[in-house]
């Protein structure tokens, strides 16, 4: 693998990385009001723990490259799970295009899934280990 391609990786992986990290975050700073509305897009809001930890875990994963290919398929589901529960109103622009963001974030990690983290990752250093 080329400098370009493990530096690309690497950017790739923050970018991917970090709507989760950000929403994770997000989510325990308005712990209530976001389990408020999971309830009522009718997702149990016990499960919020489980949501703040795949989000914030495992982007925080995929951006250090840690457990990669196996972060970035659960990723790819859960990004696939909550478009069609949260984002399914198609009559609403808005919806669709956080709908299609989705489904295109699930093509970026099973991408990812396929090609491993790159030489610029903890992956990387365990394996050489």
């Amino acid at each position: 693998m080329g400098k370009t391609s493990a530096w690309a990786l690497l950017i790739g992986r923050f970018l991917m990385a970090l709507i989760f990290i950000v929403a994770g975050a997000g989510k325990i700073g308005s712990y209530g009001g976001t389990q408020e509305y999971m309830q009522a897009m009718g997702v149990p809001g016990a499960v919020l723990p489980l949501v703040i930890l795949t989000e914030l875990g495992g982007g925080l994963a995929i951006c250090f490259g840690l457990k990669t290919k196996l972060v970035a398929i659960l990723l790819a589901g859960f990004s696939v799970v909550s478009g069609v529960i949260f984002h399914h109103n198609f009559a609403d622009q808005v919806q669709a295009i956080m709908f299609m963001k989705n489904l295109a974030m699930a093509g970026g990690f099973l991408v990812l899934a396929a090609s491993g983290a790159g030489a610029i990752s903890l992956d990387e250093k365990l394996r050489k280990q």
